[in-house]
């Protein structure tokens, strides 16, 4: 095999077929040289080709003989000055950053930081493969107002009887049809994958026999995990082809904040050994010092072209390789801050939404991260829609019984305009949820007061404190029928209050079933029982009440919308609300002050068509008093007519007949 120069082909990072090899493109910003070495089958070196400097940190070559499943790694070259961000090391195996398969996953080993010590056994090795068939994608599967399904692959499918074992915990089990009957019975209009990217343990979790779970800390941006996606971007495919048929859209959740690599005593392993000073931010007045503005010991420098090409590269993998219809991205922020502070107008979200390949893909933000001016809930601006996790606390700490919060519920019901309707927005941007893979699920926040993670093996220090939660009297399980009882009341109020607000609503798997993690609300680490749901243990009922919800949510005129409520005014607009007492009256702002109120009734859309849900979170049945009609009120769930009262701690609605 010879190497040739290439340098015409530098506008492409990564590595590619060609008829006689293949093309290498690496950009590593300050290094002085850069090879590929090829690997066998067996993992021995068999080959060490320098790359050409093209100039702009950019290292060109190609290498004639090799073809797809070769497997490669590379080594920079550069100064070791870690005072001044810089850290290259050639005893250390990088992965290509643009690879789109790995051989193996990773695995941490304290080798992996240590200076000088060669790493070519321990690092997964890049795999040659010709791309797929490129899509041209039409408009995303995706229901503005509709319900988003939060799905972590390996911990909602490890145990489900009717998959196949080999399938069990991978991205092909999403295509088994007892899954899509699941989602379908859901009315899930799409499904959010936990992140699926190649990830690595966090360094303390090995010696305390924990993996990572969640994959929020990944390596690659393009190529998949192999324990999740085996046969990689071909299994995500399959999937995302099998859920399009059933009408059900994909969106990946992207970790573009930060990498595994860590801190300054973390692995090296891709992008530090590239070029750390250029893809990592760093302290202004100490560039040895990385800024942790993520918690994870790094925070990616998306301010600066070479990590904006590979994550706009990387997005656009996936839509042109799979057809994923949007992505959600964690701790956003990041991707909006310069050493100067987050703008909503920075560069790569802008490209993002410009970019003609992903301009219309489903963006998410997760507005938030612990960096100076993290909190940037309402502010990434349309088209991005957002968590809004002001929803989340506001709902839980109404049913927790928190004083006067009925008028921060109605807000949330509404659409939270005091957030998104700036700038004069009519419509809500609010992806509203109760709960989600971090933190308590649903069944856990009426059950536990406090959390209880000392399965982590940090003596309960993480996780967050204020949760909003309650136990309805006992901590933790109980058989006793009335704790019971009022639980699974509090968990169905819950889930009605989530499918009665405007805007977009997310589901965390298996919370329309029941599931629990024993109180553990920081569950990262914890890839066995206590997050695998557990098919044969569901709530049935809880799942039944579910399905009811979510259907009437999908097929009423009036949920599932987007626009922020008037006043009802007797019109026929769709978008009015009328907000009474439970015995019928008009609120006042002595009713909506009232910090010890229990109950109040929604009255959505106009006469004639309209919806009205009582929220009574008071112990006692309200016989609600609803407006006149020249129909009849009856439930909209059963279809019955109103003729008994509302249940204490619960969430009843119904519709307006013309008959």
């Amino acid at each position: 095999m010879r190497l040739i120069n290439d340098a015409a082909a530098a506008f492409r990072a990564g590595a590619a077929l060609t008829a006689s090899g293949a093309r290498f493109v690496v950009q590593a910003p300050g290094a002085e040289a850069v090879s590929v070495c090829l690997f066998d089958q067996i993992d021995t070196e068999v080959a060490r080709h320098s790359l050409d400097a093209s100039g702009d940190g950019l290292f060109t070559g190609l290498v004639e003989g090799v073809s797809a499943g070769q497997r490669y790694g590379l080594r920079a070259h550069g100064p070791w000055a870690p005072a001044r961000g810089d850290r290259f090391d050639p005893s250390k195996l990088l992965v290509d950053p643009y690879a789109t398969r790995l051989d193996r996953p990773f695995s941490y080993d304290p080798r992996l930081g240590l200076f000088g010590e060669d790493t070519a056994s321990l690092v997964p090795k890049a795999v040659l493969e010709p791309p797929l068939p490129s899509l041209n994608p039409g408009k995303p599967v995706f229901v503005p107002g509709g319900l988003v399904y939060e799905l972590p692959v390996r911990a909602f499918t490890m145990l489900h009887p009717d998959v196949p074992e080999g399938d069990r915990g991978t991205l092909r089990a999403l295509a088994h049809p007892a899954i899509i009957d699941h989602l379908v019975s859901l009315n899930v209009s799409t499904v959010e994958l936990l992140p699926i990217a190649a990830w690595i343990d966090e360094r303390h979790l090995p010696p305390l026999g924990l993996s990572n779970a969640w994959g929020y800390n990944p390596v690659t941006m393009l190529a998949l995990d192999p324990r999740l996606v085996p046969g990689g971007i071909a299994d995500l495919r399959f999937a995302v082809e099998a859920l399009h048929q059933a009408g059900i859209g994909v969106i990946l959740d992207v970790v573009y904040n930060h990498t595994g690599e860590s801190d300054n005593h973390g692995p090296t392993l891709s992008l530090r050994g590239l070029g750390n000073a250029t893809y990592y931010r760093h302290e202004r007045d100490d560039p040895g010092s990385p800024v942790n503005d993520t918690g994870c010991g790094n925070t990616l420098a998306c301010d600066r072209p070479e990590v904006q090409t590979l994550v706009l590269s990387a997005l656009r993998h996936f839509v042109t390789q799979a057809g994923i219809d949007g992505f959600r991205f964690d701790l956003a922020p990041v991707m909006g801050r310069s050493q100067d502070g987050f703008s909503a107008d920075a560069q790569l979200l802008q490209a993002i939404v410009d970019d003609p390949v992903l301009h219309d893909r489903v963006m998410i933000a997760e507005p938030w991260d612990i960096g100076p001016g993290g909190y940037q809930l309402g502010n990434f601006g349309p088209p991005w829609l957002e968590w809004n996790d002001s929803a989340r606390d506001d709902i839980r700490r109404f049913w927790r019984g928190d004083p006067g919060m009925t008028g921060a519920l109605a807000t949330r019901l509404s659409g939270s305009s005091d957030i998104f309707a700036r700038n004069g927005a009519r419509k809500t941007r609010s992806i509203n949820f109760v709960a989600a893979h971090d933190g308590f699920p649903l069944g856990d926040l009426v059950m536990f007061e406090t959390k209880h993670n000392e399965a982590n093996g940090e003596n309960n220090r993480d996780g967050h404190n204020a949760n909003h939660s309650w136990n309805n009297g006992i901590e933790g399980p109980s058989e006793d029928p009335a704790v019971a009882a009022a639980r699974e009341a509090d968990a169905r109020a819950l889930l009605a209050t989530l499918f009665s607000t405007r805007g977009t609503i997310m589901l965390t798997a298996g919370d329309e079933f029941g599931h629990s993690q024993g109180g553990n609300n920081n569950a990262y680490a914890q890839d066995n029982a206590i997050t695998w749901r557990d098919w044969s243990q569901l709530n049935h009922e809880r799942l039944a009440f579910t399905r009811a919800w979510s259907k009437l949510r999908a097929n009423s005129e009036l949920l599932g919308r987007l626009e922020f409520l008037s006043s009802a005014d007797g019109s026929d607009t769709p978008d009015q609300v009328a907000w009474l007492t439970s015995d019928g009256k008009p609120m006042t702002p002595e009713d909506w002050e009232d910090a010890n109120r229990t109950a109040f009734v929604m009255v959505l859309g106009a006469p004639g068509n309209r919806i009205a849900t009582l929220f009574n979170r008071g112990f006692s049945a309200v016989d609600p008093a609803l407006p006149a009609t020249a129909g009849q009120w009856v439930s909209a769930l059963s279809g019955t007519p109103l003729d008994e009262k509302s249940p204490g701690r619960s969430v009843t609605v119904w519709r307006e007949t013309d008959t």
